[in-house]
Order: structure tokens, then sequence, then C-alpha cells
């Protein structure tokens, strides 16, 4: 399913965060939110998640803008796995997978066998199965991220919104989840992530959006938008963009601070 935000206007207090922003996902793509701390990019995925009001602007998703649903109906649409998620105390794998049903119940709709379905395909999905009867905080970082991801899954939605999927990983698990990410694409799911990493960000995503002071300064195949001034532009840096052997995908090597390298 499509995600779409049409001149998309988002802040606090006032204070301007998103600032007109256009973005196209088709479905089944990787889409990769890249900038600065403080360039949007977070409310930028809370707006679309219809968990923070836009001042003006839509956002459509099949078409439809997802603050004209209801909040239910918006949840089986789009899933966001926020950067820094809670869990109850204590609680098992197969436990918190299941909070990703809870969308799906209502007065008159309780646990079903469908809901256990879902919750074994999210299992399954994920290479969690295994971990199922084990306690949330017993696992390592790599072992729980993949664990939020099976609750974002089981939740079944066409859109998947991921805050920093990779954040605190070691590279080891972080190229165990971004696989997973692709996978994921590949099952016809959209997905939009957040991530800091620009060579992660040019290998697993299909397109990039690149965020400055909450604007687009920058949108398209990594292979097309990476380059030397994109990255001076958004960290102050100057790098240089070389070439994966493997795949052809850029790599961002820092050479130094921008105002240094021009002094």
């Amino acid at each position: 399913m499509e995600l779409r935000t049409e001149q998309l206007i988002a802040g606090y207090s006032g204070r301007t965060v998103v600032n007109r922003v256009d973005v196209t996902v088709p479905c089944g793509q990787v889409v990769a939110i890249v900038g600065p701390n403080g360039c949007g990019k977070s409310t930028l995925l809370r707006a679309m998640a219809r968990l923070h009001a836009p001042e003006s602007g839509r956002v459509l998703v099949g078409g439809e803008d997802v603050w004209g649903l209801r909040q239910r109906e918006a949840a089986h649409r789009i899933a966001l796995l926020p950067q820094s998620p809670q869990a109850p105390e204590a609680v098992t794998v197969a436990g918190l997978v299941r909070y990703g049903r809870h969308p799906h119940q209502g007065l008159f709709r309780q646990w079903s066998h469908e809901d256990e379905r879902a919750v074994g395909r999210a299992l399954e999905a994920t290479g969690t199965t295994e971990l199922a009867g084990r306690r949330l905080e017993e696992l390592s970082g790599g072992q729980r991220q993949r664990c939020w991801l099976a609750m974002a899954l089981a939740q079944e939605t066409p859109v998947l919104l991921l805050d920093e999927p990779t954040s605190a990983l070691d590279i080891g698990h972080a190229v165990e989840v971004l696989d997973l990410v692709r996978r994921i694409a590949a099952d016809g799911r959209t997905v939009v992530m957040v991530v800091h990493d620009l060579a992660a960000a040019a290998r697993y995503a299909d397109s990039l959006v690149a965020m400055r002071d909450g604007r687009v300064v920058a949108c398209g195949p990594p292979r097309e938008t990476i380059d030397a001034a994109l990255v001076r532009e958004l960290y102050g840096v100057d790098a240089e963009v070389l070439t994966a052997p493997s795949d052809g995908s850029p790599v961002v090597v820092p050479v130094a601070a921008a105002a240094t390298a021009s002094a």
C-alpha cells in the first residue's frame, strides 16, 4: 500500500519541526529518512503514524487521509516501532508480540485462532519462535530488537514505520535487523525507517529522503542522491564518497569538519 505525505507541516508549541514535506513511498519499498539530530525525522514518522497531529497537509495511505480515519482503522494500516519502546516488566517474547494484535481486539472481537496464527507468523518471520517463552529482559540487544519487530509485524499492517531500528546495536546485529527489514518489504509491506548510518541507508533502502531543518533537501535512489555535497549540507563535514565493490552502493568516509577543512 502506498504511503504519501503532501505539504506536511508539524511542530510543537508554535515551533515548526516538519516544514512542507512531500514524500512518496511505493508499495513494497524501503525508504530511509536521514539527516542530523533534530531535523524532524521522528516527528515526521509520528505524523505518518497518526500519533502527532500536523498543523496542515495530509498523510495518505492507500489514497485515504490517515487523519480522517478512526484511530483503530489507522492502526490496521500503519504500525510504528518507536526509537525506545518500553515493555512491561517480566514480559515474555510471546506476550510482547501479542500486544501487536491489540488493534484487532474489541468489545465483540476477543482473542481468536487468527490472532494466534498472526503471532506465530510474526515470530517465524523474525526468527524468534524459539525465544517465545523467554523473558525479553534476558535477551541480547539484537534479539530484543527482532522481538519488537515481531510485535509490529503481528499488527499485520501494510505500512511499517521504524524509528532508528538499529540504534545501539553492534554491526552484526544491525545487519541482522536490516536484512529482516528487506525481507519484510519483499513480502509486500511498505517500510519507512529513520537511520543515522548513511552506508546502511544506501545499501538497504530503495530510496533516500534527506532532511535538514525540517525540510527535504534531497530525495531519490541512494546511488543518485548521496554525494560529498549532500554530506556537507546535512552534517557539516567534508567526506569522500566511495563505491562499495560488492554492490556499488555509496560508502561515506568523513574527512574533517567542514569549518576546519575550509580554514
